[in-house]
């Protein structure tokens, strides 16, 4: 049984401070009793909770506790209905259906078509229809406009930033002009210069094949590689065991682990060293004596401290990061420089602009009650008329996670409702806005139709006469648009480390978590640096080692993630010269949540110097 004791220890170990105490821990006790809960599963609600409100600062008040049952009472919702798969929760539009007398039929006979195109195009009222000439719509009557078209505000600017006007003027324009001049200054009749970096999985790769021995020599190159960079920064010694006793200060390189299951904690900390420098054994460490830190388990770290019995390193200094240059990548390997050289049209050399107008979304770009692909839709009419030189779409795009896919009442193949539904309207969008236009696909392991592996390869798509438009990239990868880097990584990865980082702040400073999260990756050179993996996650480690570094601080880094849109500066102490360490991170959110529209963001970005000209985050 939950005490009290034991959840205001937890919050305290996550960094949250209790106001009133005595009444937040007797509600708290309650909640463990009511919804059986441990208090380590609280204090994760809690933390949900606490980022989805975006509540300012570490601590837990008495008025948000009503909140925070609303929450818990929907999270025991969402997992009732997922155990129980025949669960039906009605909604308005379930009685609008039986007012207007329009059923589903549930005898219906499943039989598989025997033409494609009589899969495509069914009667109004099969299991699986076509609407206004396209689309896969579930059981539902047609003659009803969807949740999502009855929508009254449309592309809403949820939140801004005018650099340029701050520049120009030192004012900005109100919020309808921002919207209008986003993108003019950008001339749309020069085709941005893309480069795309070669270094993840082939289309057709082998997966499934990685062994004990890749997952070894992965996890051992990292600590490695870090231990070289603090050497070769002139501020750290060569790295010696942290498991043998000594009683002088001496300095360690290791990966952060926990000593069981569950979350790490203080008391759980555990250092591994490298298998090939020093022993490779792990050793508790102390962190006690540290007032500020942010770890999370596969975290790579150079910490100073004393081992005096030999069985626990007190720490005295920690180092989560390393210097990282933001020139192109020297680390990639000859033959793959020569390919990368090769993807650059000659049409396209004479082109030396700097600025580039993006336009970012991450699916799902469909509503759950059907697969009309509307949000989608509304997304391409607003980027015809805004004409950004890079509209930059991240999966999933046949969402395995979407309820008519999980019941297989779906009339056609993964792949045709990807071509018909995505890569369809994609060509009718590129030979619309003309050859200036470019489209970068970037695929999700919840994509039905691709492999279920991470990292993942492209798209396997060929589009004739528009192969150098609609570009599909790896997950995770980078690519060069006129001098502007960028980076993504379409696992939600902020969301996972959100659920395995534990934090501690000095007393009365507040920082930006979620910044934070998304400076792991730059501070650990990797796309994904959680060790192991969560559950949701296929990491094939004979894939990873290449695919997964970031040799090189990119201008901006694309984490699409369920959690609350931002677009935020990440400022790095990382190089010698103004501004070589920043990078600006955006999540876009969402383009569609449930049967409503998400957000997606709108940026400007210019290489020269590097900067955040103007962004907007829109909700559709």
């Amino acid at each position: 049984m939950a005490t009290e004791e034991d959840i205001k220890r937890e919050f305290n170990s996550s960094g949250f401070k209790l106001m009133e105490e005595d009444e937040i821990l007797k509600r708290c006790v309650s909640f463990c009793i009511n919804y059986s809960l441990k208090p380590s599963d609280l204090v994760s609600s809690w933390e949900l909770y606490h980022l989805n409100r975006q509540l300012p600062e570490q601590t837990v008040q008495k008025d948000e506790m009503d909140g925070f049952l609303l929450h818990l009472q929907n999270e025991r919702k969402e997992s009732i209905i997922g155990e129980e798969s025949g669960l039906h929760i009605y909604s308005s539009r379930d009685i609008d259906m039986l007012l207007d007398d329009v059923y589903e039929d549930t005898n219906e006979v499943v039989s598989t078509p025997t033409d494609k195109s009589h899969r495509l195009h069914s009667d109004p009222y099969d299991s699986i229809n076509k609407t206004k000439g396209s689309g896969y719509s579930s059981r539902k009557s047609v003659v009803h406009v969807t949740p999502f078209g009855r929508r009254t505000n449309k592309f809403v600017v949820k939140f801004n930033i005018d650099n340029l006007e701050k520049a120009e003027n030192g004012t900005n324009d109100d919020q309808e002009s921002c919207e209008d001049d986003i993108i003019k200054r950008v001339q749309t009749s020069h085709r941005c210069l893309l480069r795309v970096h070669g270094s993840g999985p082939e289309p057709g790769c082998r997966f499934m094949y990685d062994r004990i021995d890749d997952r070894f020599n992965a996890l051992e190159n990292r600590i490695s590689r870090h231990a070289d960079a603090f050497v070769a920064s002139g501020l750290y010694e060569e790295p010696v065991d942290p498991a043998v006793a000594s009683q002088r200060s001496i300095f360690a390189v290791g990966m952060i682990c926990c000593d069981g299951e569950g979350h790490l904690n203080e008391k759980s900390i555990l250092l591994q060293s490298s298998g090939e420098r020093t022993s490779g054994r792990r050793v508790q460490l102390d962190l006690s004596r540290i007032d500020q830190f942010s770890i999370f388990p596969g975290q790579i770290v150079g910490v100073e401290g004393q081992n005096p019995s030999g069985h626990c390193f007190i720490a005295s200094k920690l180092v989560d990061s390393v210097p990282l240059a933001v020139a192109a990548d020297t680390d990639l390997p000859p033959a793959k420089k020569q390919t990368v050289e090769k993807e650059i049209l000659s049409a396209e050399e004479s082109c030396t602009r700097s600025e580039v107008s993006f336009i970012i979304a991450a699916g799902p770009f469909t509503t759950t009650d059907n697969l009309l692909f509307e949000p989608l839709n509304e997304l391409l009419a607003y980027a015809r008329r805004k004409s950004p030189q890079l509209l930059v779409l991240l999966g999933p795009f046949v969402d395995s996670d979407h309820p008519e896919i999980k019941k297989g009442t779906v009339d056609a193949t993964f792949d045709e409702v990807f071509q018909t539904e995505v890569l369809s309207k994609l060509q009718d969008y590129a030979e619309c806005m003309g050859s200036e236009a470019r489209v970068v696909l970037v695929p999700s392991i919840r994509d039905a139709n691709h492999d279920f592996v991470f990292p993942q390869p492209p798209f396997d798509i060929r589009i004739p006469d528009l192969e150098h438009q609609i570009i599909s990239v790896s997950n995770p990868g980078t690519l060069e648009a006129n001098q502007v880097k960028v980076g993504w990584c379409s696992v939600d990865v902020v969301k996972q480390l959100s659920g395995e980082e534990i934090a501690r702040n000095p007393s009365g400073v507040t920082g930006d978590r979620m910044a934070r999260l998304a400076s792991h990756l730059l501070r650990q050179r990797s796309y994904y640096p959680l060790y192991p993996a969560a559950e949701s996650v296929p990491l094939d480690y004979s894939l990873a080692p290449e695919a997964l570094r970031i040799s090189s601080v990119p201008h901006l880094l694309i984490l699409p993630s369920d959690m609350r849109y931002f677009v935020k500066e990440l400022e790095m102490e990382m190089g010698e010269r103004e501004g070589e360490g920043k990078c600006v991170c955006v999540n876009p959110g969402r383009l569609s949540k449930g049967e409503g529209g998400g957000t997606f963001v709108e940026l400007l970005y210019t290489s020269s110097p590097p900067s955040l000209l103007r962004s907007s985050i829109i909700a559709i």
